[in-house]
This record gives structure tokens, C-alpha cells and sequence, in this order.
């Protein structure tokens, strides 16, 4: 018989147990559909949570918001959704000033108190598994465990955020996570499925300010601010609330890293940040914040030209001055990171009496995510019994059983009223300490919209790049060329373009230029994207306002402060034969100041002096990076500087060390080691102290001028002035 032709170009036919056929029906195209609820209801609304009022309170009854966040809480396992990457302490707050004027807060109320606290840093987009230096916002939670129960400052080191309404923020996440097709990009947000979110999304334009600033890229979690982002209520004994934004200012002041710097750290140590903060505690130099405030009348609610309620928003200080209330420094590090950093639980609903909600949309929606997160990443309702949750006082209430429950009640009642056990646990008072909710007046029709008041979109946008000194705004439109380059799609380029063109057109312009694109005019009416179904686009339409400051000194790194050298980390270049007076002076001096000092050599061991002193390396070139440092000394000695001159690595330690704009040191006896780098060209002629505070680097054979002057260097961070005329290949 004969045998039957096979055609093999032709595509196999599917089996009956081909995988492909049996997912086929669970594949889901959205395309071209109506939005609808998981159970198939149609939403005429997804922009805007369900309030009292524009204004008003989110209502618990909003199922359309409860379900989103809940799918979008439930959405990794074992990981935390956002804020995977974290690290923390353990510390103590007290409070410089009894604020029982505006606050019952009893650990507020008390000088004397000392309250102990568990602060987790973190990145947001990230996993576990990421770099440290993404460019991204950092957490920054405080968990305050005061003699009333937890309190939980849950915030981030930018004021402001990207939505006004926390329906949005499941869709904020989706789009800058890893694009679902492919799993990528790893904690960044420079790809399509971001920018494409953003630009149709002007509320955004203020944070993605801070977020393409050089806030992004912390030199140290020690060295950002923190912010409570939202507004919050303070209530007195006698019922009087104030409205308040919470403040951390870091004592060492606020720093940051270049871009190519942070590339580079990630490669050399993705731990950077982990490390610094837990070497730092360990050595006994103790991070330290300062608690600031900004507090405003209930009766000033409507004096400003942005909306109190609106978390796009922040408060000059210039308007409502900072007042520093107390200071939070971290002592100890944790025994067990999976125990204490991972297991910590913050909930911004974690309040004490004195400290109360306003009607954000934002925070009113955090109310309820926090709890329904930590019910599936903890394993149940009893996460507040693991040890590094549980308050220091004891808790009693009806709540029983559950996963994983630690305390052993006893006695027959779970309930109240009850008679059989006298009605224990029993309510108390608010004079006896109890909680009590501000009361506020409502009088509004339930709804779902955004109030008017919501929709200055760019005013305070444009106010913090005015406030950028040039090096910053520098760098603000490079990282914007750096994301958008990323973008693969042309018309979110040009979107996003003329986002940028209504907070300031040269800004836009200069964007523009990188990406060969002109700037599209593109009207306010035609921005928003995030426009309810049934809504005149006319009533989401950005307003442009002309707002009350020009520029604002807070907002800008460049005015912080630069009078300390504690922690900052020092590398001294040398080799066998070096000058040991030379290196010694020098090394002395600055750790008397507080500083760290690392001797990097070609090998790692010992180095032997011109006086045959034996001296210890902590660094190789192999293991070390100018990356990881903050300044670089090189010491004389003959021998040690002809081998560092003919050390390839040394000179490029050199080199980008200068190109990240760090301060430069050396004796003049090692002046030919500098003359090897590229940046030699670019030296001044002549060294004075004016040239050398302005440049960052000096050269001298009188180390106690040298070490005076370096050491006012080193306080200044960064040379950034250096940057653009005296760029060089590194």
C-alpha cells in the first residue's frame, strides 16, 4: 500500500490536550468592550470614589471601589504589592514642647515621654529582589508605639502624589509595574504603559515633577525628608480641630546621587541604601529626624488657592511655616528581617486619639486597602499578634479566633452587651481616653465626581521647577529624555510633550529637542483622560492658575544643609611607599569629624609606608568603586603615587569621581596622579579658597589648609556647578 503524502509546511492541528486549546477559553481580550465590575455590572464611573458631597466622605457602600482595591490588594502573594523592597529600625520620638494646645495625643502632650517607633524605608515599584537606586519614591513609614495604642505615620519622601482619588490607584500601579505581556522593565517606570497613564492624566503633573527630580535618587534613606502626604486633623481635649501635614527633616539634610552614579551603584551594590542605614546604626551614628508640622485654623479651610483636601498638593512653607515639634532617632537595628521588616504591618487608619482623617479621596480609600492587604500577605485577621506589630500596651476587645491566633482568652463571653461577665470588655469615655471621632457636619447628596477645586492641574507643578537651582532642573529634563527615550510609541512621546508645555515651555521644548519631537499644542479640554462616561469632559478640564509664590527656597535640595561630614564615606587612594604623615593627617582629621575613611589600594592585605609602618586596606580597586564613596584623598609618598598613576583603576576612580561632581583632594607630592585623568585639563590654574569651594578639588603641600578645606568640601555634597562646562569621558 502506498504511503500517504505528509505536507510540512502546513501548521500541526491542534490536539485535544494542547495547552493552547485549553486556556483558549479563559483568554480575555479587552478591546473595543464596556467597562464592567467583576460580576458583569456596567460602570458608568471609574474616576471618582462614591462621597458624601464632591468634598465629602468616601462611603463604605462604594462596591465599585471595594472590589478594584480588593482585587488589586490581593493581587501578589507572597510579596507586598507595592513597597516590596524595604528596610528598617528601631528607634525612640520624644517631643520638644507640650502640643496639647492642638492635640490630646498623649505622646505629643509629654516632654518627658520618650516613645519608642519602628521606621520602614522602601522603594514603591520594585520587588524584593530590585536595586535600592531605582529612580523611584521611597517610603517613609513610622510606626509610633505610644501608650494609647499605635500610630501609624504612613508616608513617602515626595509631599504630594500622583491621584487625587484612590479608585485610581490600582490603575496607577498596573501601569507602571512590569507591562503584564512580558514582565518588564524591573522597578522602573520608563516604558510605555506608564507614560502613556500619565499623560493622560494631568493631576499627575506635580508629582512627576518630584519623581524625574533628583528626590528620586537619595543619596542616603539617612539624608530624604519624609512626608505625611496627606492633610490630617488634630483635635484638642476640647474638641477644636486644626488641620495638619506632617514633616520629617533629616538633621544630616537632603541629599541626592547623580543618575549615572545610581546606574553604577546598582550594578556595584544594589544593597546601597540597605547597607548604609544598617552600617550606619551599628557604628553608633544614629539617624535623626526632626518632626515638623504645618498647622492651619478649621476656619482658614478655604483661604488658599489649592484645595487642603487635594494629596496633588502640598503647602508652601513660605504660606504655613514648618514648626519642628520633636525628634525621631534610630538606635537598633532588627534582630530577624523577615520577623521585623518584613512582618511590620502600617495602616494609615492606625490613629490615636488627637490624630484624625479629613475627606481626601486619596486617604479615605487607604482607609480600607491597608487592612484587606494585610489580611492575604500576613495570613488572616490576627496580623496585629505578631511581635512586631503588637502594641506596648495590652488590647482587649470581643475578637476571637482566626488564623493563626496567639492570645488565649479565657472566660464565656465574646460579646457586649453581656451580663454574665459584668459587660468586660467595657467602653470608656472620651475624657477617659477614648477615641473619638471629629464631628464633623455632613450635608450632601451622594455622588460620584471630583470637586472643582481638584482641577488645577499645573500651577504648583510649574512652582517646583521654577524652584530648581539650574543643576537640578538639569537634571529633572535629562531624566525626562532618559524615560520618554525608553518609550517606544511616538504619539504618548508627543502626549506627554505637551503635558510638559503647559508647566513650562521651555522645559518642553528642551525635552522635545532630545527626542527629536516638536511640541504639540495640545488644549487643556483635550488633556484629561480620566473623564467619566456620562461627564462633560468641560467639568474635568485642567484649569491653568497663576499661583502666589514665584519660587519656593524649601522645595529646592540646593538650599539644605552643608555643615556636617558625619557618616560621609571617604576613600584614600595609596600603595606601598606612601607618605604615612600624609595619609595619617588627613585620615585623622576627617573621622574626628565623623567621618568614614576606606583605604583603597591595588591589593588587599597591608600597604607598607616610606616609614615602614604597616597599615591596614579595607578596599582592593577589585572590590571598591568611586560609586560608593563621597569624596577621594590621595596622599604622597613616591612609590605608592607612580604605582597609582600606573594603576589603570585608580585613574578611573579618579575620573568619575570627578565627573559625579564629588570633591577631589591630594597632596601636592601626588599631583601627578590627577595629571593621569582625563579631568586634569579641566583643573583650575590657580588654587585659593574661594576656587577650591567653588570646583571641589584642591592640591596643596599644607595638609592642615587641605584638611580644613576638604572637609568644608565634603559638607558640600555635590560640586554640581562642575557638571555641564566640565564634562568627561568616564
Amino acid at each position: 500500500m502506498a504511503k500517504k503524502s505528509v505536507d510540512n509546511t502546513s501548521k500541526p492541528a491542534q490536539v485535544e490536550n494542547d495547552k493552547t486549546t485549553k486556556l483558549e477559553e479563559f483568554v480575555a481580550d479587552s478591546t473595543g468592550q464596556q467597562l464592567t465590575t467583576n460580576h458583569g455590572v456596567k460602570i458608568s464611573d471609574d474616576q471618582n470614589s462614591l462621597k458624601a458631597g464632591d468634598r465629602g466622605a468616601t462611603l463604605l457602600e462604594d462596591f465599585i471601589l471595594r472590589e478594584k482595591i480588593t482585587h488589586f490588594d490581593h493581587e501578589r502573594i507572597p510579596e507586598r504589592v507595592v513597597h516590596a523592597r524595604g528596610s528598617a529600625a528601631h528607634g525612640v520620638f520624644k517631643v520638644y514642647e507640650d502640643m496639647s494646645e492642638v492635640t490630646r495625643a498623649a505622646f505629643l502632650c509629654d516632654p518627658g515621654t520618650e516613645t519608642p517607633v519602628f521606621v520602614r524605608f522602601s522603594t514603591v515599584a520594585g520587588s524584593r529582589g530590585s536595586t535600592d537606586l531605582a529612580r523611584d519614591v521611597r517610603g517613609f513609614a513610622v510606626k509610633f508605639y505610644t501608650q494609647e495604642g499605635n500610630f501609624d505615620l504612613v508616608g513617602n519622601n515626595m509631599p504630594v502624589f500622583f491621584i487625587q482619588d484612590a479608585i485610581k490607584f490600582p490603575d496607577l500601579i498596573h501601569a507602571v509595574k512590569p507591562e503584564p505581556d512580558n514582565e518588564m522593565p524591573q522597578a522602573a517606570s520608563a516604558h510605555d504603559t506608564f507614560w502613556d497613564f500619565i499623560s493622560l492624566l494631568p493631576e499627575s503633573a506635580h508629582m512627576i515633577m518630584w519623581a524625574m527630580s533628583d528626590r528620586a535618587l537619595p543619596r542616603s534613606y539617612r539624608m530624604m525628608e519624609g512626608f505625611g502626604v496627606h492633610t490630617f486633623r488634630f483635635v484638642n481635649a476640647s474638641g477644636v480641630a486644626s488641620f495638619v501635614k506632617f514633616h520629617w527633616k533629616p538633621l544630616l539634610g537632603v541629599h541626592s546621587v547623580a543618575w549615572d552614579e545610581a546606574q553604577n551603584i546598582s550594578g556595584k551594590d544594589p544593597d546601597f541604601h540597605r547597607r548604609d542605614l544598617w552600617d550606619a546604626i551599628e557604628a553608633g551614628a544614629f539617624p535623626e529626624w526632626e518632626l515638623g508640622v504645618q498647622i492651619i485654623p478649621e476656619e482658614d479651610e478655604f483661604k488658599f488657592d489649592f484645595d487642603l483636601l487635594d494629596s496633588t498638593k502640598l503647602i508652601p512653607e513660605e504660606l504655613v511655616p514648618v514648626q519642628r515639634i520633636g525628634k525621631m532617632t534610630l538606635n537598633r537595628n532588627p534582630d530577624n528581617f523577615f520577623a521585623e521588616t518584613e512582618q511590620v504591618a502600617y495602616h494609615i487608619g492606625h490613629v490615636v486619639p488627637g490624630i484624625d482623617f479629613t475627606n481626601d479621596p486619596l486617604l479615605q480609600g487607604r482607609l480600607f486597602s491597608y487592612t484587606d492587604t494585610q489580611l492575604i500577605r500576613l495570613g488572616g485577621p490576627n496580623f496585629h499578634e505578631i511581635p512586631i506589630n503588637r502594641p506596648v500596651i495590652s488590647v482587649h476587645n470581643n475578637q476571637r479566633d482566626g488564623h493563626m491566633r496567639q492570645t488565649i482568652n479565657r472566660g464565656k463571653t465574646s460579646y457586649g452587651p453581656n451580663a454574665i461577665a459584668a459587660n468586660d470588655p467595657q467602653q470608656t469615655t472620651a475624657a477617659n481616653g477614648g477615641f473619638t471621632s471629629y464631628n464633623e457636619r455632613i450635608d450632601a447628596r451622594k455622588i460620584r465626581a471630583r470637586s472643582k477645586s481638584f482641577l488645577d492641574h499645573f500651577s504648583q507643578a510649574k512652582l517646583f521647577f521654577d524652584s530648581q537651582s539650574d543643576p537640578e532642573k538639569n537634571h529633572l529634563i535629562d531624566a525626562l529624555c532618559f524615560e520618554l527615550g525608553k518609550v517606544k510609541m511616538v504619539p504618548i512621546r508627543e502626549r506627554m510633550l505637551g503635558v510638559l508645555a503647559h508647566i513650562d515651555k521651555g522645559l518642553a521644548a528642551a525635552v522635545a529637542y532630545s527626542l527629536g519631537l516638536h511640541v504639540p499644542e495640545i488644549p487643556l479640554a483635550e488633556l484629561n483622560g480620566s473623564v467619566p462616561a456620562d461627564a462633560d469632559p468641560a467639568d474635568y478640564a485642567s484649569e491653568k492658575k497663576e499661583g502666589p509664590l514665584a519660587k519656593s527656597e524649601a522645595l529646592s535640595m540646593a538650599n539644605t544643609i552643608k555643615d556636617s561630614i558625619v557618616t560621609r564615606k571617604i576613600a584614600i587612594l595609596a600603595a606601598d611607599g606612601v607618605d604615612g604623615k600624609s595619609l595619617s593627617t588627613v585620615k585623622d582629621a576627617l573621622v574626628a569629624k565623623g567621618a568614614v575613611v576606606h583605604i583603597i589600594a591595588p591589593k588587599l592585605g597591608e600597604i607598607i609606608s616610606a616609614e615602614d609602618q604597616h597599615i591596614q586596606v579595607d578596599e582592593s580597586f577589585l572590590t571598591a568603586a568611586s560609586v560608593l564613596y563621597d569624596a577621594v584623598y590621595v596622599p604622597g609618598g613616591t612609590n605608592s603615587v607612580a604605582s597609582l598613576e600606573a594603576e589603570a583603576n585608580a585613574v578611573h576612580f579618579l575620573n568619575e569621581a570627578f565627573k559625579h561632581c564629588k570633591a577631589i583632594a591630594a597632596d601636592d607630592a601626588a599631583i601627578q596622579v590627577l595629571e593621569a585623568g582625563y579631568f586634569h585639563k579641566k583643573l583650575p590654574a590657580e588654587y585659593s579658597a574661594e576656587t577650591v569651594l567653588r570646583e571641589g578639588i584642591i592640591v596643596s603641600d599644607d595638609l592642615s589648609t587641605l584638611t580644613d578645606l576638604f572637609a568644608q568640601m565634603i559638607a558640600m555634597h555635590r560640586f554640581w556647578d562642575r557638571e555641564v562646562p566640565r564634562k568627561i569621558p568616564a
